[in-house]
């Protein structure tokens, strides 16, 4: 992909930040557990267990992929339109519990550091596989920190494919190169620097090794360290 080598390239010249994309579960707040404990509920139901362990390899990845890993797994063949079905169930669990989401779920530094760049003139998207993702911001308090959100709704492709990233840098009128990403999956990480981005990696630096930086959470992080990546 010829652009994504352009992109690339530019990276030798270090370019000003001007805005930060975010993912949601694992970055901003932490939805992962009603996501397993949904997708648990389900594979119980057809029969089979579903681990902690599974639920970790699911991060970045849209629900109709995850519910066919999660069907492999069970050793179970599905049709398109029962895959629509489950799919479909999970996903009413998942709203029904996020929906008593409070703003004390949001993870520690998220809203400060969100605050601290709309102060700093940096503008602000959420770049997410979710289709929920603006319920949990709502819940959450957190709507009227972003500047555009790229979800679920709005892509097609899933990560590691960059195109939510690319299209909020679209809507928030900024070249790629002078995007930050935060992310916490390898497949996210990945997407991010696919698209020409500085990637910040929420988690290990064992798994996330191909980000620019690594820290354990948005608290960690400055804006004078976004400004040296």
């Amino acid at each position: 992909m010829p652009e994504l080598t352009t992109y690339n390239l530019q990276h030798t010249t270090k370019t000003p930040f001007k805005a930060c994309l975010f993912d949601l579960d694992g970055v901003i707040v932490d939805t992962a557990v009603y996501h397993y404990k949904a997708w648990k509920k389900l594979a119980n139901e057809l029969g089979f267990d579903f681990t902690e362990e599974q639920n970790e390899h699911l991060k970045g990845i849209n629900r109709i992929k995850s519910l066919q890993l999660i069907l492999g797994w069970g050793g179970l063949e599905m049709s398109d339109a029962e895959i629509q079905v489950l799919a479909t169930r999970k996903n009413e669990w998942y709203v029904e519990m996020i929906n008593a989401m409070e703003p004390n779920e949001i993870l520690p530094g998220s809203k400060e550091l969100l605050h601290s760049l709309r102060v700093a003139g940096i503008k602000i998207a959420l770049g997410s596989a979710s289709k929920n993702s603006s319920i949990i911001l709502k819940k959450t308090g957190l709507a009227d920190l972003f500047d555009a959100i790229v979800d679920g709704n709005v892509v097609s492709t899933s990560k590691p494919d960059p195109e939510v990233f690319l299209k909020g840098a679209e809507l928030l009128n900024v070249t790629p190169q002078e995007c930050i990403v935060f992310e916490d999956a390898v497949s996210g990480v990945q997407a991010g620097k696919a698209g020409g981005m500085k990637v910040v990696g929420i988690g290990t630096q064992e798994i996330l090794k191909d980000a620019d930086l690594v820290v354990s959470g948005l608290h960690e992080i400055t804006i004078e360290q976004l400004k040296s990546l």
